[in-house]
């Protein structure tokens, strides 16, 4: 069998955020948190600003491009309408960072939060405004994407605490099998394509919680994943069945994708699987690397993110070699010099 624990591990490191997005992500976070927490409106409706979304819950991959934060105003009068509030959320930071060099605002308004642009950093900031419910599986509403004033349940700080328990229950093979199922979502999938990465971490979160994936290294793992996750992708796209909501009672995920969107991801991932298994179950380790290699795809700058296992060409045969001692080199004449 053809683990290429090291290769799985070198991937990793490939996808993972660079350190100027490291850095970055916390600076735009804060600058927005600081400008809406002295807002005296904001603040009177008990403003909290916590840091929420894939970056918060480590699972985001190469390259970070937005930053997402939750504005908790547990003190907020029920009367208050979800556009009254995101108006004056963007008042708010309109205000404070106005146009950027081009003369664009750098705030823009969108259907269930406020956008900024960070241009220095090259990354933007989505702030989601929130109110208490009565539900008591610790649930907020936010603005309903699309509806006037309607208000949905979501549990985003829940869903890092269950990412936090479950990584731990498995050694930290969570969330490096959620990387990589993203990367593979962003590999096989047009570039804007839906459903975005959020859908199959939510997919992979509940194949882990249903005992469905399982392993001893990254590869046994990450085709238990591509598995499980397939099924999962399967009976939700043929058979209607909802994809579970882990951070409260009685929900399930929604997502904005088209019939043909969803038949796509479904076929991509089912061949996924079963390549996975096929590389996995291969005794030849070049061609199992081209397997995993040709899922997890290329780097920006075009470079694959699975490299080869020593000794084996790019095309997966294994290279020509030297015995110590030989008279004859490869493809030579014996003449030197």
């Amino acid at each position: 069998m053809a683990h290429l624990n090291n290769q799985f591990t070198k991937a990793l490191a490939e996808i993972e955020p660079d350190s100027t997005d490291k850095t970055n992500a916390p600076l735009a976070h804060e600058r927005v948190r600081e400008v809406l927490e002295r807002d005296d409106q904001l603040r009177e409706y008990g403003a909290d600003t916590i840091l929420i979304g894939s970056y918060k819950r480590s699972v985001s991959i190469k390259r970070m491009k937005d930053v997402d934060v939750f504005t908790r105003l547990p003190d907020i009068p029920s009367n208050v309408e979800s556009q009254d509030l995101l108006d004056h959320v963007f008042t708010v930071l309109n205000s404070e960072f106005g146009e950027d060099a081009d003369g664009h605002r750098r705030a823009k308004r969108q259907d269930r939060s406020v956008q900024v642009s960070f241009p220095e950093y090259d990354l933007y900031v989505d702030a989601v405004p929130a109110r208490p419910t009565t539900r008591t599986d610790g649930a907020w509403e936010i603005p309903q994407r699309g509806e006037s004033n309607a208000w949905v349940p979501t549990n985003p700080d829940k869903l890092t605490s269950l990412t936090t328990a479950m990584n731990s229950t498995h050694g930290g093979f969570y969330v490096r099998t959620v990387k990589l199922m993203r990367q593979v979502r962003r590999n096989l999938l047009n570039k804007g394509a839906k459903p975005g990465g959020f859908f199959i971490e939510i997919a992979t979160y509940n194949a882990f919680s249903s005992g469905g994936v399982s392993g001893t290294d990254h590869a046994e793992y990450f085709v238990s994943a591509l598995e499980a996750v397939s099924t999962i992708l399967d009976e939700h796209v043929r058979f209607g069945t909802p994809l579970p909501d882990p951070t409260m009672d009685n929900a399930s995920i929604a997502v904005r994708a088209t019939p043909d969107e969803f038949e796509t991801i479904r076929t991509q991932f089912a061949s996924a699987a079963i390549n996975a298994r096929d590389a996995l179950n291969d005794d030849d380790p070049g061609t199992a690397a081209v397997a995993f290699r040709k899922l997890l795809g290329k780097d920006p700058d075009g470079q694959w993110l699975f490299e080869m296992p020593p000794g084996y060409n790019e095309d997966g045969t294994k290279k020509a070699s030297i015995e110590p001692g030989s008279k004859d080199v490869p493809g030579g004449s014996r003449r030197y010099g």
